[in-house]
């Protein structure tokens, strides 16, 4: 047998048992419990995400799966963790759409270890969740109009967000702008700090994700005054949105995806990603995201690398043109 034949031969059986192997590991996966490791304290609407896909998973797969509080530098902290982790999917992240630019407010450099476009591998897009202006009762403010009058120069309103590099300190700072209003960001370790803080009247205004407000609107603690979407949501109808009260082209929109470090195995992603899709669309996992504020997204994994992609570019122009820092 000529060498060319015999080096052609060996190379399909090795491209055979390769493909033998994959499919015998993705069939396999996972053989042990996995962790899901949340960047931000318990309590926010990213954990209860997390806590709510978790049980899910676990029952599909046959194996516990944990979810790791790591809080701390808006998200950095946890982000870093999984990026380190060996790319077997046993440790996953899920994380809101600060992952994108957190890094490019905070200033990290390369200390934080991880590229936030190619340090991940995008498993699957879990939800999308529209950012709302709130007041807290104390604040005196029943409209959009009364809070801008009350931020004057000189005597800023301070606005809580979960973190500086949130999309909630972004949206802040872009609302700023096109208002005029002085505003002074208060960065908060996680979403349940700073509503709560709100809700104690040291903080008047946050702009933040409809889930772990929407309870205080019934009884009066707390009002939307706006949303930063192009249409109103019908997880809050009778809200306007920002651009219907003379503010256009201040829209944000929040995500939360499931990411897994670089280089997870494509066969474990496509695992990951087809369980997840069906967990997305039972109907008590849709009722109970709409309770969170979140619309369910799914779809392949670019879906995630592309909107995440996205909002860095965007994002990264509107931080440098702001020139909006840490506080």
């Amino acid at each position: 047998m000529p060498l060319t034949r015999r080096h052609a031969l060996a190379a399909a059986v090795c491209a055979a048992a390769a493909s033998a192997t994959g499919s015998a590991w993705a069939d396999a996966y996972p053989a042990k419990p996995i962790t899901l490791v949340v960047a931000y304290p318990a309590g926010g609407d990213t954990d209860a995400l997390a806590r709510l896909f978790a049980e899910k998973l676990a029952t599909r797969v046959g194996q516990p799966v944990l979810v790791d509080n790591r809080p701390g530098a808006s998200g950095i902290i946890g982000s870093a963790f999984v990026s380190k982790a060996a790319p077997d999917g046993y440790t996953l992240l899920l994380a809101p759409s600060t992952f994108s630019i957190a890094q490019l407010v905070l200033k990290t450099g390369g200390t934080s270890g991880y590229d936030v476009l190619a340090g991940f591998t995008p498993i699957v897009q879990t939800g999308s969740q529209p950012l709302f202006l709130v007041a807290g009762a104390g604040s005196g403010f029943a409209s959009l109009k009364d809070a801008v009058a009350a931020a004057k120069p000189g005597k800023p309103l301070g606005y809580a967000s979960p973190g500086s590099g949130s999309p909630m300190h972004i949206l802040g700072e872009m609302f700023a702008r096109a208002s005029g209003a002085s505003l002074a960001h208060v960065p908060y370790k996680g979403v349940a700090p700073a509503v709560n803080d709100v809700l104690g009247g040291h903080v008047p205004v946050t702009f933040i994700t409809l889930g772990p407000v929407a309870p205080y609107f019934a009884n009066g603690k707390l009002r939307a005054l706006a949303v930063a979407s192009a249409q109103r949501t019908p997880l809050a109808p009778n809200v306007p949105t920002l651009a219907e009260q003379g503010y256009k082209d201040v829209e944000v929109t929040a995500w939360n995806g499931l990411w897994g470090p670089r280089n997870l195995p494509p066969e474990i992603v496509k695992t990951l990603n087809g369980h997840f899709n069906e967990i997305l669309k039972m109907p008590e996992i849709v009722s109970r995201m709409a309770v969170l504020g979140t619309t369910p997204v799914g779809g392949e994994a670019e879906v995630l690398g592309k909107t995440n992609a996205a909002d860095y570019a965007r994002f990264g122009k509107v931080i440098k043109e702001l020139g909006i820092q840490a506080d």
